[in-house]
């Protein structure tokens, strides 16, 4: 056990001193620090967008250059020609044209380079906006019968539950807010996977691509040093969680008291968020870490040189990708297709889905239990079979492959058994 410690120690302190680490680290706070810094001067340092304004009619034209608006501002220009010279001179930054002509409004906007999806769509919504007052006034309507038409329909979702009786209960909706949360959980243990599966698989093959191995399994047993290297960089991938959880701990306490935070929590149950849902999407955070860590050790340990480790992480990605996508892709769109609902028992891919089934709630809590149980057996079995494996692996020199290598482990692994039988 003393053994298994030291191992452990060494690769967290080495892992966590690294500037890479702390690079790792710091990355998220400077990319939110950006943002905030550049969302809270974008308006002190932005430009007004100058559009000029070619129409047939006149009197329309200038009345939309006295309107005002902060994505842009009209000038009236008296012909497309003159329109073409202000905006190669760049006096104005794109022009409309605008014809009004047998009551259909048409708007067609030049420019060098795009205004932003913003400017543009509210210029759209302008347009329309004219078209129905247009409309309105053919049809010798009223503002207030312009304004009913125009009238959104109400539109609300309610969560039912029935009890032993089978009568039906309403109660409160919380599958906007827990998707969300299901969705951040998810690109953050798919972060993790991809980041740390190589960290694990370089550990272990640098020592092997060395030769160093030999020595240190003269010393000590293969699975202690296999559990070891394992433990120490899951401790690494767990420190750099509570760092993140700590910071949102923290970030809440500070800005709990404003106002867009409480609208934001405002009508949100936090006894369902913070209860069975939660549970099982860190359960299946936690699982999922652990067994993408324990293939990728296995990984790592098939390779004969430290450059080969890309190759032989590529398939843990592969299959991690295809969990990730089919969970973000169909999860929110489609929760009850076939393709999430088998694929949320298969292990590895498992630890995507589910999470998103049950932020959907098409997942009963036996459902989710299963899937559990399912993946732990997966992750124990898997588990003892690369330490078993570990041994002949990081002695088998091969340049063909992983693959090849997995082979010949396995062929040495049986003909010990058989030396033991015998």
């Amino acid at each position: 056990m003393n053994k298994f410690w030291i191992i452990a120690s060494d690769v967290y302190k080495k892992n966590v001193k690294s500037v890479s680490f702390v690079i790792m680290i710091l990355v998220p706070f400077i990319v939110m620090g950006i943002i905030y810094i550049a969302g809270s001067l974008a308006g002190g340092f932005s430009e007004d967008t100058k559009v000029g304004l070619v129409s047939d009619n006149q009197v329309l034209a200038e009345q939309l250059a006295k309107s005002e608006s902060d994505e842009y501002t009209f000038k009236v220009v008296t012909s497309q020609k003159d329109a073409e010279k202000q905006l190669k001179k760049k006096d104005i930054d794109a022009f409309l044209v605008l014809d009004t002509k047998e009551g259909q409004i048409q708007g067609k906007l030049y420019v060098e380079s795009s205004l932003g999806t913003t400017t543009e769509l509210m210029m759209s919504q302008m347009l329309n906006g004219l078209q129905s007052s247009l409309n309105a006034s053919k049809l010798n309507l009223t503002a207030e019968q312009v304004s009913s038409l125009s009238q959104p329909a109400n539109f609300e979702k309610t969560k039912v539950s029935f009890d032993e009786n089978g009568k039906m209960t309403t109660g409160q909706d919380n599958t906007a807010i827990q998707s969300a949360l299901s969705f951040v959980i998810t690109i953050i243990l798919w972060v993790i996977i991809i980041t740390y599966a190589s960290i694990i698989a370089q550990e272990i093959a640098s020592e092997k691509g060395t030769r160093i191995m030999e020595v240190i399994l003269s010393s000590t047993k293969a699975q202690t040093h296999f559990y070891g290297k394992l433990t120490g960089v899951i401790l690494v991938a767990l420190t750099q969680i509570v760092i993140y959880a700590a910071a949102i701990g923290i970030g809440y306490s500070q800005l709990k008291n404003l106002e867009i935070v409480k609208t934001f929590l405002d009508g949100i149950s936090s006894a369902n968020i913070f209860g069975s849902f939660l549970f099982f999407t860190l359960v299946f955070f936690v699982l999922g870490v652990l067994v993408y860590s324990v293939l990728a050790a296995l990984c790592g340990s098939l390779v004969s040189k430290p450059e080969d480790t890309a190759k032989a992480v590529q398939p843990i990605i592969y299959i991690a990708m295809i969990g990730y996508f089919i969970g973000i892709s169909l999860g929110p769109t489609d929760p009850q297709n076939i393709v999430i609902k088998v694929t949320s028992y298969i292990p590895l891919i498992s630890s995507f889905i589910m999470p998103i089934r049950l932020a959907s709630e098409t997942v009963s809590t036996t459902g989710a239990v299963i899937s559990v149980v399912i993946l732990v057996v997966f992750g124990i079995l898997l588990t003892l079979f690369s330490a078993k494996l570990y041994k002949s692996n990081v002695l088998v020199y091969s340049d063909g492959g992983v693959w090849k290598s997995l082979k010949q482990s396995i062929s040495i692994l049986k003909n010990e058994r058989k030396k033991v039988t015998d």
